[in-house]
């Protein structure tokens, strides 16, 4: 189900996923507007870090969480717009997982992301 039944998180379509890459569509509608007719800004991140945190546990990996997130906004990403988004596993260093990922608006990039997630330890939830 789009967002797993959050209703903060956009619906992204999902179109091609294995366990290093995800790409798929979304479209923020009015409910996720900001200041003159773009996104607002906590969206993006938020669009990022459901993607990342579903790739980073992905392929039988052990549960992670974010332990950062870096986001660059590019451009004005619009409203009621279809946009590209990209999301990619990186690399693994021990309990360190390294992904980033790209919000596309045609072939401008919007905004894009770095984050690292940690491997959850036994007992920690």
């Amino acid at each position: 189900m789009p967002g797993r039944s959050q209703p903060l998180v956009p619906a992204v379509r999902v179109e091609a996923a294995d366990d290093v890459l995800v790409t798929g569509s979304v479209t923020f509608g009015r409910y996720y507007l900001g200041g003159f007719g773009a996104v607002h800004g906590g969206a993006v991140p938020l669009l990022f870090d459901e993607l990342m945190g579903r790739l980073s546990n992905a392929g039988g990996r052990p549960v992670a969480r974010t332990a950062y997130l870096h986001v660059n906004f590019r451009g004005i990403t619009p409203i009621d717009v279809p946009l590209r988004v990209e999301v990619r596993f990186d690399r693994e260093e021990g309990r360190k997982r390294y992904l980033t990922g790209a919000l596309y608006d045609g072939a401008s990039v919007t905004a894009d992301a770095e984050a690292l997630f940690v491997t959850l330890l036994p007992g920690q939830r």
